[in-house]
């Protein structure tokens, strides 16, 4: 895997800005210096803004260990390094596009884990695409520490799924188990707490 630098650079420069200063194109930059460049200062960037959350997308309702979410985000960010020249702005965002790849190398992952006899949820190859899209959306607009503090004002049953999902990494399947609630109670309780949070950043 590339090492990344503690060098972080120039930054991508134009584009407009959003209500918190950043540049609304600044991640598509970042992939066409690394496309035309291979602009290692960008690559920089990318890592360190995308790499947490691609481990927390790697997490979110699945059986995954930390060490396999380590590894998904090395083949995700290295792959984004080598295909930074395939990505076309007018068809998707940046981080769309590197979402794609890490629901790609994910589910690959949970293949070749299936070839080794790990136990895996049905749920965890099919994931619930709406839930951690949302989540992930709410991990680029606020930091996972204020992330965590809204989820302290949510109901306790709520924030308890919630933080079990997200946090600790745990399938819908295992809490469902775990708190001995149906499976579909756990899933429209973290819908519920995702659209509170939505609400409560947007203020």
């Amino acid at each position: 895997m590339l090492a990344v630098s503690e060098t972080t650079g120039d930054e991508p420069t134009g584009g407009a800005r959003s209500a918190d200063g950043t540049r609304i194109d600044e991640w598509s930059e970042c992939l066409r210096l690394i496309a035309e460049n291979q602009d290692r200062a960008a690559f920089t960037r990318l890592f360190r803004h995308f790499a947490p959350l691609m481990k927390a997308f790697a997490l979110s309702g699945s059986t995954l260990s930390a060490n396999h979410a380590d590894e998904l985000v090395q083949e995700v960010m290295l792959k984004v390094w080598q295909k930074a020249g395939a990505f076309n702005p007018k068809k998707a965002a940046a981080s769309t596009w590197i979402y794609t790849i890490a629901r790609n190398c994910r589910t690959d992952l949970y293949r070749r884990l299936q070839k080794f006899d790990t136990p895996l949820a049905a749920e965890d190859v099919t994931g619930d695409l709406e839930s951690e899209e949302a989540f992930m959306a709410l991990h680029q607009r606020r930091s996972g520490e204020r992330i965590r503090q809204l989820m302290g004002e949510l109901p306790n049953d709520q924030a308890q799924i919630l933080a079990k999902v997200y946090m600790e990494g745990k399938s819908h399947s295992e809490v469902a188990g775990e708190l001995d609630i149906p499976l579909g109670t756990v899933k429209s309780r973290v819908r519920l707490a995702l659209q509170k949070l939505q609400i409560q950043i947007d203020r």
